[in-house]
């Protein structure tokens, strides 16, 4: 188990390779050297990382997974948290963490080996296919029941359950049943759907043309936020919205808040490094935190100023998560 203080941070700097002029405090050193210790021990390390005091320390809770999981062998949709814990869809199975657990910190469940995403449902957690096959696990039980038999669509890329509607996000659009799956409406065909968010009655979307918007249940959609690239991100945050999208033009992410339902967007990003890999962003807290290519960043005024707080793992960009106060950070290859 493994602790990274702030402490170290504002002991070095170093250049990073992508921009000279911006110096970052260097903890690098320091993780390089304990993932050489790690890797001289058995055990799998440099997974996930959580942190529990607002980004102040980060603790490596990988013990517990298996030793031979690749560090991109987490999917996209391969974490989720609930009241009944923490599940992580890693390698050819699922490990399920509970959310005050000492090491070994993971523990391997049953799982069907061809689902390879898995997202949370209003009951329970579901998993699916990118063939569309989708199950659903009873709660409290090792129990895998079919769902949505009747949707006959392909190339699923997520699931989502708000009230009595349920849509699936494909390649070619957005998919939508009023009657718990048994008939499904297209009601976007503007290219692929990623995922879906949902707060007091509006749903956004990320899409192949960015960020989109509906106020009547998913019948009809809108651009809200179109650079000429795609929507990377889009979570809830207090009292509205944060999304993260490609612009074209200038060949890098923007970063975005909204607080009147997603109809205006402010950009937050210019306290951060320009980049094309910038990977989620999120709340915890008082605080955002955002999810670069140099590490991971805080903020506790709403995006105006940014603290570097944990420097990236190798080449990789974190994608973080949250569940109540807990932030969890998976270092990916490519911020995807």
């Amino acid at each position: 188990m493994k602790i990274h203080h702030l402490a170290f941070l504002v002991l070095f700097q170093f250049p990073f390779p992508f921009d000279q002029e911006l110096e970052f405090p260097q903890s690098t050193s320091l993780l390089n050297s304990e993932q050489k210790q790690k890797s001289d021990k058995t055990g799998a390390a440099n997974i996930i990382f959580k942190s529990a005091d607002g980004g102040q320390t980060w603790q490596d809770i990988s013990e517990g997974l298996s030793e031979d999981l690749q560090e991109d062998g987490i999917p996209r949709d391969g974490f989720l948290a609930n009241d009944d814990g923490i599940y992580l869809r890693a390698g050819s199975g699922i490990y399920k963490s509970q959310l005050n657990s000492t090491a070994p910190f993971w523990k391997k469940e049953s799982f069907p080996d061809e689902h390879s995403s898995v997202v949370a449902g209003k009951t329970g957690m579901l998993a699916f296919t990118y063939g569309g096959k989708f199950l659903h696990k009873v709660n409290a039980t090792d129990l895998w029941l079919p769902i949505y038999q009747d949707f006959k669509g392909k190339s699923v890329r997520t699931v989502f359950e708000t009230g009595d509607t349920a849509f699936i996000g494909c390649d070619w659009g957005l998919y939508k049943s009023d009657d718990k799956g048994k008939n499904w409406e297209r009601v976007y065909d503007g290219g692929w759907v990623m995922k879906v968010v949902e707060s007091d009655g509006v749903l956004l979307a990320t899409s192949q043309s960015g960020i989109i918007r509906s106020t009547d249940n998913g019948e009809n959609w809108v651009n809200v936020i179109s650079e000429g690239g795609v929507g990377i991100a889009i979570e809830r945050i207090k009292g509205g919205f944060a999304a993260i999208t490609c612009n074209t033009e200038t060949e890098t992410r923007r970063v975005r808040t909204s607080y009147d339902g997603g109809k205006t967007w402010q950009p937050i990003d210019a306290g951060l490094p320009a980049s094309l890999y910038t990977a989620s962003i999120t709340e915890v807290g008082e605080y955002m935190f955002c999810g670069h290519p140099a590490g991971i960043y805080r903020s506790s005024d709403k995006g105006k100023t940014w603290q570097l707080l944990l420097p990236a793992i190798q080449d990789k960009v974190f994608n973080l998560s949250v569940s109540g106060n807990v932030i969890y950070a998976i270092p990916r290859g490519g911020g995807c």
